[in-house]
């Protein structure tokens, strides 16, 4: 049962379990009165929550003490409604420090100066590149084609050179696919796609040239650049660090991640692109 959600949804539960007994230590909650948690505990927890917290990030900790219930099947006393109520007033409530700022988009015009700041006969560099087109064409979020952390390479989740593919348009005109392996909507994978481009930023020449300095085995990371003997795969922080270094050699100020997704939207969008079409791609 542990297994339907996601590793990094297990991170964000365990910190509103936390959150949840840290609550009822300080309300000098009895535990036989933790489990199953009461409707008006279950209230309370969240009313002490709102204005202190964004409304999505209550609405997370309140599901992490449901998925606890349901783990150990324990009765899960909730009344919809009321509580829905609740979460709509706690993300009315949400303090302005909670609020992420809205992020600008990645362009054309800003990528095309990140590649002037980037020596891409470095493996690194190559290797970055190659993600950051690839990424801003087939609108992905920057976790589905780097990996969390150094070891944390799996051929069952991230990734690989085996898993591209070729294919065309009905126009005749050639498309990149690349199988990813496993997502939280599509446990069984789903395909992403892009086509070639003009210009010094096409996806598939800096893909190609990716491979030709870095030459990444069949079972490492797609993106894998070469260091000193061997391969590392590409982290998203170092991916971040590497954009934010080329971004600033440039003068402009860093981007998010996230902000690539949405460059890559409207940039479709502005292109033509139907809106349902769209939220097909993305």
């Amino acid at each position: 049962m542990a297994r339907t959600w996601e590793v990094d949804t297990h991170t964000t539960y365990a910190s509103g379990l936390l959150n949840f007994i840290v609550f009822c230590d300080k309300k000098g909650i009895p535990e036989a009165d933790r489990v199953p948690a009461s409707h008006i505990l279950l209230l309370s927890f969240v009313s002490t929550l709102t204005a202190v917290y964004s409304g999505s990030t209550i609405s997370n900790y309140l599901y992490s003490v449901h998925a606890w219930h349901i783990l150990h099947s324990i009765l899960w006393k909730f009344e919809r409604l009321e509580m829905d109520t609740m979460l709509k007033a706690a993300e009315k409530l949400t303090p302005p420090s909670s609020r992420r700022k809205k992020r600008r988009p990645y362009t054309l015009d800003f990528i095309l100066a990140i590649w002037q700041h980037l020596d891409l006969q470095k493996s690194l560099n190559a290797s970055v590149f190659a993600c950051l087109s690839t990424c801003f064409f087939a609108t992905r979020h920057v976790g589905k084609f780097t990996v969390p952390k150094l070891d944390g390479f799996n051929s069952e989740v991230h990734i690989s050179k085996p898993r591209l593919s070729y294919d065309q348009s009905r126009d005749g005109q050639k498309v990149t696919v690349l199988h990813i392996p496993c997502t939280k909507i599509a446990h069984q994978g789903e395909d992403v796609c892009w086509a070639k481009q003009d210009g010094p930023i096409d996806p598939d020449a800096a893909l190609a040239h990716h491979f030709e300095i870095n030459t990444p085995p069949d079972n490492a990371h797609l993106f894998a650049y070469r260091y000193k003997t061997g391969h590392r795969p590409l982290t998203k922080s170092k991916f971040i660090a590497e954009l934010t270094k080329a971004a600033r050699a440039a003068g402009l100020d860093p981007l998010q991640g996230h902000s690539i997704r949405i460059g890559s939207t409207l940039k479709y969008l502005l292109r033509g692109m139907p809106f349902d079409i769209m939220k097909v791609k993305g």
